[in-house]
């Protein structure tokens, strides 16, 4: 007996009526029932959140922003979920009537956006009341476990999105503040350069001005010399007059011997006109100097006003009124005083010349006329008296005029340190000047100024400064898709597992044949594989073409899944008709375990350690891993391996069906009789 005669035996039993040939058609789709129908009503069902109503309770009241607008950030994240209608939200006006909403079920959860959401989320600006935000949801796992974690990532969406925003705010107007300070450090460099230019413009005046002082200091001294001069001339001045005036009492006196003595009166007279005139002439050139002095200083001092003018030191007014208080001061002054008496002296000191010439006239004829004579000395001894009261008084005033010019010194003295001061305080202003704006400037250089592109991407940054660069090497195009490969392998199982419940795994025509034991179980596998084959077929055809999970590699995805279908029909064919009845049970197990341990939902490495030996052991785990590869075009250098593995599992599948068929050759009460059927 054949294989293929074996095979086909089992296969004409299975077909020749209606309801068999209908029983082979149910069993070929299993599979989709399972695999097929769920993965369909579950394929995108994230396109559909809008179905789920979802309360919004917007209680938010806003708050005034930094630049003086009202904050509304509750108002836009309103308006951004029902703009974005994720879920169908349904504006709720009270916190509690959302609670009861969700509780009923009326609601799927509610998101609460309390009234305080502005003002929290502008309090930073105030450091004693800053405080977080708060987006309140509402949430019951009787309505759905699942969206539970829905509505987590949405919130975490919704409470990035918000930070973002406000972050960029802060971050913009913090950068327009640094801004501002460069522009008011850049103003205060340029003022302070300005008045360091003011300084060094001071420092040169005043340096012109202690020039100057020291000039006048250096005239006073001068003048104070010519002082004491003329004070000690007047001095012998009024000696002379006084002995002048004895003389003349004394001639009086003796008249009347003057015949006698005429000649020496007349050279006495004339010495007396020769003394007078000299004197005379000092007097004059005397208020000569005190002219020229007085005029000197004061065109010293209109010269260093002139200069201080042009510095800048002093205005034009300014300078106007120091020269009038000058000459104030020089009209009131003891100078002033002093040449007034110097020059009302000098007219006392010309009339005596005048006298003294006409004592020598005189004189000269007295000899002629005698009487005459005595009428002139009477004349000239009162003449004498006036010279002496003169004399007297221009001593005086020279010893005041010697007062004041020592106080003119002093006052000139006190000026040039005073100017030196003034110099030296202007040197240290304009170097300190001078620092300062070096300083402002180099530190306005370094306070950042950006303009507006720079503080839309700074705040971007400053707001945000962790970006994630996706790249996703293999990606599935819905969430049917990331289960397909999973629910595939698990359907084809299933499908398998349900063949054995209308298939017999073994005849008992071939077990009573002399065929060798691996012609038997191969003969009683194929019809499984081709069924199994079948439901592969069916299963990629429906998932591509109706479902689109337009995979990769389809080619290579339905020929490997037909390797699985082998392999899977192998293990339960050999399990089945090793253990009879009881294999389907241990066939069960082998499901569940695969369940929990081929990763199809989450990875695999996050189940509890016991469970990676039997994720290691089975075949659907390497399935679901190959599938993957070949539906979403990743690495394609794993699957000749897994090919080769599932390949061992259909040798391991026959090598329990020939140990059945050895088993099943020798027949006890048992084999008549099983303790059990299913």
């Amino acid at each position: 007996m054949t294989v293929l005669r074996l095979a086909g035996s089992e296969l004409k039993r299975m077909t020749g009526g209606l309801l068999p040939k209908l029983t082979i058609l149910a069993l070929a789709l299993v599979p989709l029932l399972y695999g097929a129908v769920y993965l369909y009503a579950n394929w995108n069902p994230y396109d559909n959140l809008d179905r789920i109503d979802a309360a919004l309770v917007m209680e938010d009241a806003g708050a005034p922003a930094g630049d003086g607008t009202q904050l509304r950030a509750g108002q836009k994240v309103a308006e951004s979920l029902i703009e974005d209608r994720v879920f169908n939200w349904q504006p709720v006006a009270s916190a509690a009537e959302a609670d009861q909403g969700v509780s009923d079920g009326k609601y799927a959860f509610a998101l609460k956006i309390p009234g305080d959401f502005s003002a929290s989320l502008a309090s930073p600006g105030d450091f004693d009341t800053a405080t977080r935000a708060m987006l309140n949801v509402t949430t019951n796992d009787a309505n759905n476990y699942l969206l539970s974690t829905i509505v987590d990532k949405l919130t975490t969406a919704v409470h990035d999105s918000v930070a973002k925003d406000v972050g960029e705010e802060t971050a913009n107007q913090l950068l327009t503040g640094y801004g501002t300070i460069h522009t008011q450090m850049v103003k205060a460099a340029d003022g302070a350069a300005k008045l360091a230019g003011g300084v060094t413009r001071l420092r040169d005046g005043s340096a012109a001005l202690h020039h100057g002082s020291t000039q006048l200091a250096a005239g006073a001294a001068e003048l104070y010399t010519g002082q004491v001069k003329l004070r000690d001339g007047a001095t012998q001045l009024s000696a002379g007059a006084g002995q002048l005036g004895s003389g003349l009492a004394q001639l009086e006196a003796k008249t009347a011997g003057l015949p006698a003595d005429s000649q020496k009166l007349a050279d006495g007279a004339a010495q007396v006109a020769a003394g007078n005139a000299a004197l005379n002439t000092k007097v004059q050139d005397t208020v000569a100097q005190l002219d020229a002095a007085d005029n000197g200083l004061r065109d010293r001092v209109r010269e260093s006003n002139a200069r201080l003018v042009a510095s800048g030191v002093l205005t034009q007014e300014q300078a106007a009124k120091v020269l009038a208080e000058f000459d104030a001061a020089s009209a009131s002054g003891p100078v002033t005083g002093a040449k007034t008496k110097i020059q009302a002296d000098a007219a006392q000191i010309q009339q005596l010349a005048d006298g003294s010439a006409a004592v020598s006239a005189g004189a000269a004829k007295l000899a002629a006329a005698t009487p005459a004579l005595t009428d002139a000395i009477s004349a000239a001894s009162t003449g004498a008296d006036r010279l002496s009261a003169g004399a007297t008084a221009l001593a005086a005033g020279g010893e005041a005029a010697v007062s004041g010019t020592a106080s003119l010194v002093d006052g000139a003295k006190k000026l040039d340190d005073g100017a030196a001061q003034l110099e030296t305080g202007a040197h240290s202003a304009a170097d300190g000047s001078t620092t300062m704006a070096g300083e402002l400037a180099k530190g306005a250089g370094k306070v950042p100024n950006p303009d507006g592109q720079q503080k839309e991407n700074l705040s971007g940054v400053i707001a945000d400064p962790v970006s994630v660069s996706n790249v996703s090497q293999a990606k599935a195009d819905s969430y049917g898709a990331g289960l397909a490969p999973f629910f595939l392998s698990l359907a084809l199982w299933i499908g398998v597992f349900m063949l054995v419940q209308a298939m017999r795994p073994v005849t008992q025509r071939a077990l009573a044949s002399n065929a060798p034991a691996w012609k038997i179980a191969l003969g009683g596998w194929l019809p499984f594989l081709a069924v199994s084959a079948v439901q592969a077929s069916l299963l990629v055809l429906v998932v591509n073409g109706v479902l689109g999970l337009d995979p990769a590699h389809p080619v290579l995805m339905w020929l490997f899944l037909l390797v699985a279908a082998m392999a899977f029909s192998a293990i339960i064919h050999g399990v089945v008709a090793l253990l009879g009845s009881p294999g389907k049970l241990v066939v069960l197990v082998l499901l569940v375990l695969q369940l929990v341990s081929s990763g199809g939902t989450f990875p695999w490495q996050t189940i509890p350690q016991p469970l990676h030996l039997v994720h290691q052991a089975l075949p659907m785990g390497y399935v679901v891993n190959g599938m993957r590869h070949l539906a979403y075009g990743a690495d394609l250098s794993m699957i000749p391996s897994t090919v080769a593995g599932l390949l061992g599992y259909t040798l391991l599948g026959m090598a329990l069906s020939m140990l059945a068929v050895r088993k099943h050759k020798f027949w006890t009460l048992k084999t008549l009789k099983p303790e059990i059927a299913v």
